[in-house]
């Protein structure tokens, strides 16, 4: 056992949040999950709490998950855990790194200056561009620039209801991602790094009945053995983002 004091940040509840915090127990003999929604930051006395204890006093933060859903007050989360930071706890991974993923279209600028494949994508914000797009990639997917497990998305192919369904999804986003709907199998991967070395892969394989293979949408893991290649690929797709942990989706 050692004296660290290493608080995961997390859902309370949730199994991947409690697996964590238990395997950082059986290490240290301290544990405590960390709803960001429970916490206060006092900019008078630098003091950051949570249900009674200042975590500026903590040892380390594991990011496991800022939030369950994804939106843009994330990134106050997020800065909440600078003021941490610059009192000395590390956090792992460091908030900086992890604002440059939240937002989709900062993530993909990132992964396409650093030369990484993708299908072809689209953003703007004209409802007649977005339906020239359609009307390029033949079906598209149009997906909200905070997200995750494929909440807020569709697929809009050309037809005479395009237009239309543009405009729906106009409405509730104002810059529209639009990205090429590429035939994926009905499975992806998720292709796991720790501090920029591979760890394992894992496939997740759809339901069948949807065009995404999200465990949300009723998708399940299965095994999976990447070549060489594979692997190289998605080291060089996590490396400009400087993470301690991260997957990487892989589309085949």
């Amino acid at each position: 056992m050692t004296e660290l004091k290493i608080g995961v940040i997390g859902i309370p509840g949730k199994w991947s949040t409690e697996a964590l915090a238990d395997a950082v127990e059986a290490r240290t003999g301290f544990r405590r999950v960390i709803d960001m929604g429970a916490v206060v930051l006092d900019l008078e006395t630098g003091a950051l709490m949570h249900e009674g204890e200042d975590l500026c006093s903590y040892d380390g933060l594991i990011i496991k998950k800022i939030s369950e859903i994804y939106s843009p007050h994330i990134l106050d989360r997020l800065e909440l855990l600078r003021v941490a930071e610059a009192r000395g706890v590390r956090v792992f991974s460091r908030p900086e790194a992890i604002l440059r993923l939240i937002d989709r279209l900062a993530c993909t600028v990132s992964l396409r200056l650093a030369d990484i494949p993708m299908p072809r994508t689209r953003v703007t914000e004209d409802l007649a561009q977005a339906e020239a797009a359609v009307t390029a990639y033949g079906s598209a997917g149009f997906k909200p620039l905070y997200s995750t497990k494929a909440r807020g998305m569709c697929v809009i192919s050309t037809g005479p209801d395009a237009a239309a369904q543009i405009a729906d999804f106009a409405a509730e986003n104002q810059v529209m991602y639009i990205q090429e709907k590429r035939d994926l199998s009905g499975q992806d991967l998720g292709m796991v790094f720790l501090n920029g070395e591979y760890l394992c892969t894992y496939a997740r394989v759809s339901a069948g009945d949807t065009w995404n293979t999200t465990i949300h949408s009723g998708g399940k893991y299965a095994d999976y053995t990447p070549d060489a290649a594979l692997i190289d690929l998605a080291r060089r797709a996590q490396a400009p983002f400087g993470l301690s942990f991260t997957t990487v989706d892989v589309a085949l």
